[in-house]
């Protein structure tokens, strides 16, 4: 699996950073969160069709996030599109939709759905379920209607070589049988499944930008192997922060320890920040495994 940052400003775009846009590619799905000005230009310059992405996810429809979704409606238009595309977004998405499609002279041959979230605060509901992940969505609070999303790989059941050598079995079809989970007779012995396999976790990313620190937010996103998260300002701007309805460094470093997160990964900078290191150095002093979102950073999952 991978991770791709298109794009990790906030309001402004600056020469190194373009609006908020990420891309995570996992067995051939190819799912865009956010949909930032020239988000079909970075990824353009990554070397990556807009055409393979059938999913998009909006968090919010603040223009920095979504300036970028009429530009991709009509580029897949321009090149013949067949296959669906998927919007999800919070209420009222689908509304904003329709006035992009009346606003702009679109002659679109594929079908457009849009998946309307409307989730109460603490409420994380599954949006997409795919045979090897799941993309749920819950809110957040900002000033319009913001989600967040995370990204939960399939948990796989593997074996365990170790104890299968045992009984002399290395390679045969009857691995197959425990890997779902079914006891198996081999040569005369009883081999459970539980004995010789083990569950491997799936990894879990957390999707979290615009919004301010809350009581509940820490156990939403618990346990995730990855955050992706705002750190719009600095500490000594907390006030602003709070005014603007956004995360400080040393809040995002504080909700990677309190949720128990294995990687911090900052981004949603404001352009303030020609420097962003003092934002790293701020967020690692709470939680040290902090790196900084760059755009077209890749990061691989294994």
């Amino acid at each position: 699996m991978q991770i791709l940052f298109l794009g990790t400003s906030c309001m402004f775009p600056t020469k190194e950073r373009a609006q908020p846009c990420v891309l995570m590619i996992k067995n051939g799905s190819y799912l865009l969160f956010d949909c930032g000005e020239g988000a079909q230009r970075q990824l353009r310059i990554a070397g990556i069709s807009p055409m393979k992405i059938h999913n998009i996810f909006i968090t919010h429809w603040h223009g920095d996030h979504s300036l970028g979704i009429a530009g991709m409606i009509q580029s897949m238009a321009g090149n013949k599109r067949k296959t669906a595309l998927n919007i999800y977004g919070p209420k009222g998405s689908k509304k904003r939709v329709a006035c992009l499609l009346k606003a702009f002279d679109f002659k679109i041959e594929y079908e457009l759905k849009v998946h309307e979230l409307d989730l109460k605060l603490g409420e994380c509901r599954p949006v997409l379920k795919a045979k090897d992940f799941t993309i749920s969505a819950f809110r957040v609070k900002h000033g319009s209607a913001t989600l967040a999303y995370v990204f939960k790989e399939a948990d796989k059941r593997k074996i365990n070589i170790e104890y299968t050598k045992k009984f002399g079995l290395v390679q045969h079809p009857v691995l197959g049988k425990l890997q779902k989970g079914l006891d198996v007779e081999y040569k005369g012995k009883l081999i459970k499944a539980k004995d010789a396999t083990y569950i491997k976790k799936g990894k879990k990313i957390v999707y979290l930008t615009d919004t301010i620190y809350f009581k509940d937010l820490k156990n939403l996103i618990k346990d995730s192997d990855i955050l992706i998260c705002e750190a719009t300002y600095m500490s000594d701007k907390e006030d602003k922060a709070l005014e603007y309805e956004h995360l400080t460094a040393k809040q995002a470093g504080m909700l990677a320890k309190e949720s128990n997160a294995k990687k911090l990964v900052l981004t949603h900078f404001s352009q303030r920040y020609e420097n962003v290191q003092p934002l790293i150095k701020e967020a690692k002093s709470i939680f040290k495994n902090t790196i900084e979102a760059k755009d077209f950073l890749i990061l691989e999952l294994r």
